[in-house]
């Protein structure tokens, strides 16, 4: 998972923009997000992207496929993953404790999004208690969104990640 430095944890992660076309609404494409919150500030209230910390021995590829399956239920082999689009360290704090995690986030596709997602049932503990909710949403949906969305790109314009260039961009150090 990773190693604490004092009380920080650092660890690696993988991500992944599961995209969907385009539903009924006629609105473009959707993005398969996550709403969870922190056991220890329930108030605060959050869109994330699937994902989590590698484990042993994997790839970020298959870190990525992996947490997909975990926490979404859609089922993804890493050849179908494009990137990473982005790379970024995410500075953050959950659960109470600190957290420095150097992500590369990559792009999948689904065309049938209407398949079986993962149920709260088959979660994990940590996921039961902390995810409320896994939706298809569109790129007008987040940009309103009266909640935080990470990573905070994920409010601009879509265009450059569904038609990537190659180019892996790199958000630096943000602050969640």
């Amino acid at each position: 998972m990773g190693a604490a430095t004092g009380d920080r944890i650092h660890r690696r992660g993988a991500r992944v923009l599961l995209v969907a076309p385009a539903g009924d609404d006629g609105e473009g494409p959707r993005l398969l997000m996550v709403q969870g919150h922190d056991p220890h500030d329930t108030a605060r209230s959050f869109w994330f992207t699937p994902g989590g910390g590698i484990e042993p021995g994997e790839t970020m590829l298959e870190a990525a496929v992996r947490e997909l399956v975990e926490e979404t239920g859609y089922v993804l082999e890493p050849h179908e993953l494009v990137g990473p689009v982005w790379r970024r360290t995410a500075v953050f704090d959950f659960a109470s404790r600190p957290y420095t995690q150097f992500e590369e986030i990559y792009v999948g596709r689904l065309e049938d999004a209407d398949r079986r997602a993962r149920t709260a049932e088959e979660w994990t503990e940590v996921e039961r208690e902390t995810i409320d909710e896994v939706t298809w949403l569109t790129e007008r949906e987040l940009r309103e969104s009266m909640i935080e969305v990470f990573p905070a790109q994920l409010r601009e314009p879509w265009a450059w990640f569904l038609d990537w260039d190659g180019v892996t961009r790199d958000l630096g150090e943000v602050d969640e």
